[in-house]
């Protein structure tokens, strides 16, 4: 793996070496846009739309448009001269309990790795963020945007999760919500009883991405100029006459096609 950033958590009076490493990689596939005729790949130029010249990558800057249409011109050495501590340090604000947080906020996921003289303050703090079950709130700044983010501690290593800001969470503005709508109580009953049947452990390796794989089945078979895979007939479900007549079908369906037993709740010593 290759780094994407490097500096220093700020703990207390602690400073604590580090190097941050993305965590997760997708698996998909990347297509390319191209020619239907021949296959050949479109290429694009970059064009000022002032001058109308081809522009070279190199004399590519940053720019900020103002109201008044007035452009604020950013070079590297602009961004580098910000007037922010968090540039090169991850300084920690606060510690709180991880349900205080709506999985909302978080974005990206990145692994810490010490400098090797930053290894015994690196794995004090992990094993305190274990021992009291607490994330450490942080700022950091990457990509020329300073984020707010939290430090766990996960399979003997510090993991880092960049944050969006409350400002960048959008309202959930909907007009069914100004409605007046009433559930039955045996409607959530029912609604219950199809979640319990439902409920397991956890385990993500039990599920896989039927879609991925079905694309990689068709490209294949483009490929090879062979037969293009069918496709599945979709499940009839019936007609469904009312919200519990549907409730109490699930129910069954799930009762019949449970594979693991039920998730059981753990005995109280």
């Amino acid at each position: 793996m290759r780094s994407v950033w490097r500096g220093a958590i700020s703990f207390g009076l602690v400073t604590i070496a580090v190097r941050l490493y993305s965590a997760v990689e997708e698996h998909d596939f990347r297509f390319n846009q191209v020619h239907r005729e021949d296959g050949g790949r479109i290429r694009y130029k970059r064009v000022c739309q002032v001058c109308g010249n081809e522009v070279e990558y190199s004399d590519i800057a940053k720019g900020y448009e103002l109201d008044d249409g007035r452009m604020v011109i950013m070079d590297d050495e602009d961004f580098e001269k910000l007037p922010v501590k968090t540039d090169r340090a991850i300084d920690v604000l606060e510690f709180v309990d991880a349900e205080e947080i709506d999985p909302i906020y978080f974005q990206s996921t990145y692994y810490l790795e010490p400098d090797k003289a930053a290894a015994r303050p690196y794995v004090l703090l992990r094993d305190t963020l274990t021992k009291t079950g607490q994330l450490a709130i942080v700022k950091i700044t990457m990509r020329q945007k300073e984020k707010l983010a939290t430090i766990r501690a996960r399979d003997d290593v510090l993991v880092l999760h960049t944050m969006l800001w409350p400002d960048e969470i959008r309202k959930a503005e909907f007009d069914f919500l100004d409605q007046d709508i009433e559930v039955r109580p045996q409607e959530l009953k029912m609604a219950t009883s199809l979640v319990e049947s439902m409920a397991g452990d956890f385990d993500p390796t039990e599920f896989n991405d039927e879609y991925r794989n079905a694309l990689e089945q068709v490209i294949a078979a483009k490929a090879e100029g062979a037969e293009l895979p069918e496709q599945p007939e979709t499940e009839d479900k019936g007609e469904v006459i009312d919200l519990m007549t549907a409730l109490e079908r699930s129910v069954e369906k799930a009762k019949a096609g449970r594979k693991k037993p039920t998730k059981k709740k753990a005995s109280s010593a």
